[in-house]
């Protein structure tokens, strides 16, 4: 008689998040550069000890305008955004993110089409849930 062992089937891990943090300060002085810094650390700190977020990075733009979109690290969070590559953006308020409603607003539905939430902490407000156009 031939004995034939069946392994038990796994399941395939649970996908990960893909998270990221934007953060921005405006003026380029000392206390403000420290500002970014503690957004910085406070923001990997969080994604990183999430074990159902994968940490793909802190964009931070310093000493820029919010009323704009031409900000570097804003881009660059952006284009990986386009490319599939983040699934959820973690920000400290909507007036970090931009200080421009059309522009928040243009922003904020281009990524949830693409399947991108975002997060606006102090503000309590997910794109993803109804209070998102708020």
């Amino acid at each position: 008689m031939k004995v034939r062992i069946i392994e038990p089937i796994k399941p395939p891990a649970p996908k990960r998040k893909r998270v990221c943090a934007y953060a921005r300060v405006s003026s380029a002085s000392e206390a403000q550069g420290e500002s970014l810094e503690n957004q910085t650390i406070y923001y990997r700190n969080l994604i990183e000890a999430n074990p159902e977020y994968e940490y793909v990075g802190v964009f931070a733009d310093y000493g820029t305008t919010g009323t704009k979109d031409e900000r570097p690290e804003f881009q660059k969070m952006l284009a990986l955004a386009r490319n599939g590559e983040i699934d959820l953006i973690l920000t400290k308020s909507i007036s970090r993110f931009a200080r421009n409603t059309t522009l928040v607003l243009e922003v904020v539905r281009e990524l949830k089409e693409l399947g991108v939430e975002v997060v606006f902490e102090k503000d309590n407000i997910s794109s993803f849930t109804g209070d998102g156009e708020l």
